[in-house]
C-alpha cells in the first residue's frame, strides 16, 4: 500500500522543510502556509522514501523534508507516474504535472552530500480537490 510518511512545510524557499501533523491543501494553491505554494503547475512536491534511501549514507542520515518535499511517500514509484496521472491522497485529489526539476545553484543537500535526488525522482502536482493530508494517509492512483 502506498502511503504518506510525512507532510512537510517551510515558510521560506531554499531551506529544508519541517514535518507537521497534518496540512490543508487548497485548489490552485497547494499546502497552505508553504513558501512554494501558489497558482502554478508545481503546487505540491512529492518524494519517495525509496529515493531518499538511495543517497543515505553512514555519515549522513537524511530524513523527511530535507529535499524540500511537501509529501514524503512510501510504496509508490513516483517518477514512473505519467504526467496527467490523478492521485487521491488523504481527502485530496491531485494531478501529476511534472517529473523532476532543474536543481538550483547552492542546493543545500547537494552541498551536504554531493548529490540531490529531487531533480531526478521528485514529482510535482496541482490540487484538484481540496482537503487535509496527514502521515499514514493512503495514496491511490485514480483511473
Amino acid at each position: 500500500m502506498a502511503k504518506v510518511l510525512a507532510v512537510n512545510i517551510s515558510e521560506t524557499k531554499g531551506v529544508p522543510k519541517e514535518p507537521i501533523e497534518k496540512g490543508y491543501f487548497e485548489v490552485n494553491h497547494g499546502l497552505v502556509g508553504d513558501a512554494h505554494a501558489g497558482n502554478w503547475h508545481r503546487q505540491v512536491s512529492l518524494l519517495g522514501q525509496e529515493s531518499i534511501d538511495k543517497i543515505n549514507s553512514s555519515e549522513i542520515e537524511l530524513c523527511v523534508g530535507k529535499f524540500a518535499e511537501n509529501l514524503t511517500t512510501e510504496g509508490i514509484i513516483l517518477y514512473e507516474l505519467p504526467i496527467g496521472t490523478r492521485l487521491k491522497i488523504g481527502e485530496t485529489e491531485m494531478e501529476v504535472t511534472q517529473i523532476g526539476k532543474e536543481c538550483h545553484t547552492g542546493c543545500a543537500i547537494r552541498e551536504l552530500v554531493g548529490d540531490c535526488v529531487m531533480p531526478r525522482e521528485g514529482i510535482f502536482t496541482k490540487v484538484l480537490k481540496p482537503g487535509w493530508i496527514k502521515a499514514g494517509d493512503e495514496i491511490e492512483i485514480l483511473k
